[in-house]
């Protein structure tokens, strides 16, 4: 089961976290005197529900204990991260040890805060070398500023996945790797039908569930701040010929209301009645979790996958995407740190529990070792979002002091764009510029 981790819901939490400095400062990792060999009870919280997610998790917890018998969990599940906050600023015993987070938005604020504890000298004291353990990227989006507050449980990868019946009945031999292609194909498959559609070629808006500027930014490689930290919109190009294109390809497929009305129609996201499975759309921007969506949608198609189209000027590096995931910490204020540690690092770090969780719940692993394990249960399907996390340049948002207001900002602003309000976009992004870098500074 996928998680979306929507940026209104990491502006939602902004609020809630931002108190958290003063109710949450404890003990770092190189101060935590607890033993994590005498018997104690530990409080984790997550956030899946359904309940193939939270059988892997029981299971994965079993084996652990395994290993660690004197410690015990007891679990909470379904919790969301505005809960979890309350929690850590109300203490006690029933508050939560340690935290699985959807929200990779707020890393900066978790760090900056200190909502978790730094695993910096845990890794230390464990002979953990992060840099060989994890992926590049992930490790950018669980720290901020050399604070390592979260470690990455699990990855999203995110690609495109298409209707390979439609492909072949258009006389399409392969997925588009340029995006001059792409728009190419999206019109071949496009069928109106009145004011609306009969099958859509890609609902290119930004509505269009992860379809959104931060996922199709990625494909130009952008660079979000510059070396003295303002925002950098304004200076990349790759900004503005990202929001070009998508334009572009908005008004090439009936534009921007047109589109939006057949949008409307859609069913939810994360349901059987979702646009693709009903073949209303034969191309979606998504995560790894869709094709096996689909398939238990009972689809009367063959599903195909493939990176995202690069621009044209990059081919040499398609193959890349947007890369997200599940962070993992520990609370402050917790007073079994070194035995939140011991669980911290055996879901994070141990090869097996990596490779058994992500196999259990379809999601990519997260270290380098669970990437290559024969372990990993791998379809043709999802060997391609396994090959879009380990492209050297598959990219994510930086990590950032106000959390995902920087990214709420971008976003508003290209939703303006694609609808036309936009007549100067070279001042637009310099507006948006100084906006991010004003609520950057309120924020520290």
């Amino acid at each position: 089961m996928p998680r979306s981790r929507r940026l209104p819901a990491a502006a939602a939490l902004l609020a809630a976290i931002s108190v958290l400095a003063t109710a949450c400062a404890g003990r770092s990792g190189g101060e935590a005197a607890d033993d994590p060999n005498q018997d104690v009870t530990l409080n984790f919280w997550h956030g899946w529900s359904a309940p193939g997610e939270v059988k892997a998790i029981e299971e994965n917890l079993a084996r652990f204990r395994k290993v660690h018998p004197n410690i015990k969990v007891n679990v909470t599940g379904n919790m969301t991260d505005d809960k979890t906050n309350q929690a850590l600023r109300a203490g006690g015993d029933k508050a939560p040890d340690v935290v699985a987070s959807f929200t990779t938005d707020s890393v900066g604020k978790f760090c900056n805060t200190g909502a978790f504890a730094d695993l910096n000298p845990f890794l230390r004291k464990s002979g953990v070398d992060k840099t060989k353990v994890f992926p590049k990227t992930l490790l950018e989006y669980t720290q901020f500023n050399g604070n390592q507050c979260t470690l990455p449980l699990l990855n999203d990868a995110y690609g495109l996945v298409y209707n390979k019946t439609a492909f072949d009945a258009a006389g399409i031999t392969e997925a588009p790797k340029t995006w001059s292609r792409f728009v190419e194909v999206a019109q071949l498959l496009t069928v109106p039908r009145g004011d609306g559609y009969e099958r859509l070629g890609v609902m290119p808006t930004y509505h269009g569930y992860e379809t959104t500027p931060l996922r199709l930014a990625a494909q130009w490689s952008p660079t979000y701040f510059g070396p003295d930290g303002t925002s950098n919109l304004a200076k990349d190009p790759a900004f503005a010929k990202m929001l070009t294109a998508q334009k572009d390809l908005v008004a090439k497929l009936g534009g921007y209301e047109r589109l939006e009305r057949f949008r409307t129609t859609f069913g939810d996201e994360w349901s059987a009645q979702h646009p693709f499975h009903l073949g209303l759309v034969a191309m979606q921007i998504d995560g790894e979790w869709r094709p096996s969506m689909a398939k238990e949608a009972g689809v009367g198609f063959e599903i195909g996958t493939a990176p995202l189209p690069v621009p044209d000027d990059q081919l040499a590096d398609y193959g890349k995407g947007y890369l997200s995931g599940t962070i993992m910490g520990i609370a402050a204020g917790s007073k079994k740190q070194n035995a939140a540690w011991e669980l911290v690092k055996y879901m994070t770090t141990d090869t097996d529990a990596v490779v058994d969780f992500a196999n259990a719940i379809h999601n990519v692993p997260s270290t380098l070792a669970a990437l290559q394990s024969p372990r990993l249960e791998v379809t043709p399907q999802s060997k391609t979002f396994l090959d879009i996390a380990r492209h050297p340049k598959s990219n994510t948002t930086p990590a950032q002091v106000d959390g995902g207001t920087y990214q709420l900002t971008f976003t508003d602003f290209a939703y303006a764009v694609e609808k036309g309000d936009v007549a100067d976009l070279a001042a637009g992004l310099a507006r948006t510029d100084r906006q991010i870098d004003t609520d950057i500074a309120k924020a520290k």
